[in-house]
């Protein structure tokens, strides 16, 4: 039995080495020199949209909620760190004692951002915010990735359903972050029994190709099948020869038959043959799935094809060629002394190219006109213009330390839908261009 189905807490994971060691190395320089707990702000954004894409997606704000609560640095790892004399005993026992204690502030879950977009605000001092950096932009980079790649397919199937099923194509424990991802970014359910228990995302599968091939014919493996799921079940039906299967399945399962899935081969050519068959055959419910290898731009191409849904794998488990979002974690103000109250001063990076950074503590809104659709991201420093008051971006979502901004998955997921909507409409082009919004800093 579940320890948690006897009231006992369940152990949870720590996330503390999900770090680099320089920000261990920075903390231990800075509790020596004297400005550890200075208070500091770091910004997460990004200077650039991966190529061609038109908008971002934010995805994995939720798991960063969960990373930070359970940063902590237990015997068994500050042993490690020891052994390997990585810190010094000050700097370990600093850390034994470890907890967030400051404040995070985002964008939610399933918003979109831009060039420049402050997507998450950290503050505390500098020694308790420094330390969360590469746990949380590797959430935030992976999840922001599939997210985005997610709602291109969306808006390419329209009102078909999009299943994920890439665990098969990726680390196993970044399979159910990318099926979480995907489902914020418009899919519908994941073949990923992880992401479905830990997420509760509907889950869906059948059978592959090797049921088909285990058995002494295909009508035998039909027949397994519908005695076992019944006759609304999904048959695979290109292990062979299409037409025949179509017609075997039809006359295994009868008319009710649930669903067909295409797997190989020119997949518009063959969904209309298919259909064309069913209709004939008197199956004119059963639906038609596609799968083999599609990514957005092959979705769109079967606008047109009497498709009912369609199953991706690899490229949106892998943001369909972008699989980071290049987010940085920067610092962007810190006090001039660990006296509290005092002042934030702005700090920024001053590179060659395009590594500059705007120092200071951001807020963000997007700007509307009067139809309600979004002209620009605007950020500032200084005060809120009145009319950009009630369109501010950046949310609480930590507070002293403490989690304020839990919510189900499914309000991530509807609401991108609702701020993709909110998008002028050449953000949903899969045609490569700019990013449909303009950064402005004010």
């Amino acid at each position: 039995m579940n320890t948690a189905d006897l009231g006992l807490p369940v152990a949870v994971p720590s996330t503390a080495l999900f770090t680099d060691q320089y920000e261990l190395t920075m903390l231990q320089a800075a509790l020596r020199s004297g400005t550890a707990d200075r208070r500091s702000v770091f910004e997460v954004f990004t200077r650039r949209l991966p190529e061609g894409r038109r908008y971002g997606v934010v995805g994995g704000t939720g798991r960063v909620l969960d990373a930070v609560e359970n940063f902590r640095f237990d015997e068994t790892i500050l042993g490690f760190l020891r052994e390997r004399g990585i810190l010094d005993e000050p700097t370990l026992e600093w850390l034994a004692d470890y907890r967030f204690r400051g404040d995070i502030w985002g964008y939610p879950e399933g918003e979109v951002y831009f060039p420049g977009s402050p997507v998450m605000r950290v503050e505390g001092t500098f020694a308790e915010a420094v330390l969360l950096e590469t746990v949380i932009l590797s959430i935030l980079n992976h999840d922001s990735a599939v997210a985005a790649a997610a709602s291109r397919m969306s808006v390419a199937a329209g009102d078909r359903p999009l299943m994920e099923m890439g665990a098969r194509r990726t680390h196993e424990l970044s399979a159910v972050a990318a099926s979480r991802a995907a489902y914020v970014g418009g899919f519908h359910t994941t073949s990923d029994l992880a992401a479905g228990f830990r997420y509760n995302i509907p889950t869906v599968g059948t059978s592959a190709h090797a049921f088909t091939l285990l058995h002494d014919t295909e009508r035998d493996a039909f027949t397994a099948q519908v005695e076992t799921l019944g006759s609304g079940t999904t048959l695979l039906v290109d292990t062979f020869d299409v037409t025949e299967a179509v017609r075997t399945a039809v006359e295994v399962a009868g008319p009710g038959l649930g669903a067909v899935r295409i797997d190989s081969g020119d997949l518009l050519l063959i969904a209309h043959r298919v259909r064309h068959q069913l209709d004939e055959l008197g199956a004119g419910k059963t639906k038609i799935v596609v799968t083999s290898d599609l990514d957005e731009y092959a979705i769109a191409s079967l606008a047109a094809a009497p498709v009912d849904a369609y199953g991706v794998g690899t490229q949106v488990v892998t943001g369909s060629g972008h699989p980071t979002c290049s987010m940085v974690y920067k610092l962007v103000a810190r006090a001039d002394g660990e006296e509290p109250g005092t002042p934030l001063r702005p700090v920024a990076k001053k590179s060659m190219g395009a590594k500059t950074s705007h120092g200071g503590r951001k807020w963000a809104a997007r700007r509307v006109d009067e139809d309600g659709v979004a002209v620009a991201e605007v950020i500032g420093t200084g005060p809120v213009p009145a009319e950009l008051a009630d369109r501010q971006l950046l949310v609480p979502l930590v507070s002293a330390g403490k989690v304020v901004a839990r919510e189900p998955l499914d309000a991530a997921r509807d609401r991108h839908i609702a701020a993709r909507d909110r998008l002028p409409l050449s953000a949903t082009q899969l045609s490569r261009g700019e990013p449909v919004l303009p950064t402005e800093y004010v």
